[in-house]
């Protein structure tokens, strides 16, 4: 018996452009030995994207004003890869595999209330040795914003994956869907484990079964150990943002007090600098005056313009003197 394989992994956004190279074969080399360039034509789109991953992204971030906030370690896009195996395809023939993959395609834009809208690609893969789907969506959820009271759309990994039985869950829940649909199918054993992309191509039937039970085991084992790894991580954290802390609200306060004096410096300084260019302007008035008066009186008494020029800087001098030993003097005292 055949079976009914969905298996899903998550991407940031640092690794669309190799996902999106790969699913869309927009790679010149492959390192996959099993895909076949000459039969590139036998492949199809249930929804084609017409640009890279991470601008469909943003596209739909945009147009449908999701929410959510995005760093680089937030998981923005999932992929389902879905299959059976080569003998399921073999039997059912070229439309019942179409309509496979259609049904698939249907079944994922339900699930979870997801929405065909933030599926950005569906593209059937048949040159490789089995046939296969890659569907990429975002994981976005839609929920009552408990602040505005209002239904929103939210870009949440975590949420779309809520509890540790999803997987499970994604799996009776696509095995229920595709049988009622006519394909005659088993679902695999319990359990949340997944099988990476390559080892799922290569696996079938009875080895499919094998492997989970075999990753049954494991999966519990090692739920517990990264709960308890988890606790101490997150103890680490919190002590060391407390630390942090401190430190942001002490270098804060310094930054506030010394963008405070800046501030001031910097008004002082411009009204210095417009009363420097004020006092300029004055001055150069001044010189202007006194050098118009002395050419007057040069006239009206006859003297050369320099004599007059000297009796004044003589006159200067004598008394910026008289007026130095008089506050010696008074300071004598």
């Amino acid at each position: 018996m055949s079976f009914a394989i969905i298996r899903n992994s998550n991407y940031k956004k640092d690794n669309l452009a190799g996902l999106y190279k790969h699913n869309e074969r927009k790679n010149t080399n492959y390192s996959n030995k099993n895909i076949d360039r000459s039969k590139f034509n036998l492949n199809y789109s249930l929804k084609k994207c017409n640009t890279t991953y991470y601008n469909a992204f943003k596209n739909l971030q945009n147009q449908y004003d999701l929410k959510g906030r995005i760093i680089s370690t937030t998981n923005i896009f999932c992929e389902y890869v879905i299959t059976s195996d080569k003998e399921f395809f073999e039997k059912i023939g070229k439309d019942e595999t179409l309509r496979y993959f259609k049904t698939a395609y249907k079944f994922v834009a339900n699930y979870q209330n997801l929405g065909e809208e933030f599926i950005v690609s569906a593209k059937v893969h048949m040159d490789e040795a089995c046939p296969h789907m890659h569907i990429v969506f975002v994981p976005v959820v839609h929920k009552l914003d408990t602040k505005s009271g209002k239904q929103i759309s939210k870009i949440a990994c975590s949420e779309y994956w809520k509890g540790k039985d999803s997987y499970k869950r994604l799996q009776d829940n696509f095995h229920s869907y595709m049988t009622k649909s006519g394909f005659n199918l088993e679902r695999g054993l319990n359990g949340n484990t997944h099988i990476e992309t390559d080892k799922l191509k290569q696996l079938t039937n009875y080895e499919v079964q094998k492997y989970e039970m075999k990753s049954i085991n494991l999966e519990q084992e090692k739920e517990i150990i990264d709960t308890e790894e988890l606790k101490e991580e997150y103890k680490r954290i919190i002590k060391k943002f407390n630390t942090l802390a401190k430190q942001y609200t002490k270098i804060k306060s310094l930054t506030d007090t010394t963008t405070q004096k800046y501030q001031e410096m910097q008004i002082e300084y411009h009204n210095i600098k417009t009363e420097n260019i004020k006092l300029k302007q004055e001055n150069k008035g001044l010189k202007n005056y006194i050098q118009k008066s002395i050419e007057w009186v040069s006239v009206v008494l006859n003297w050369s313009f320099e004599r007059v020029n000297k009796l004044i800087n003589d006159y200067i001098e004598r008394n910026e003197e008289n007026e130095r030993d008089y506050k010696c003097r008074t300071h004598r005292r």
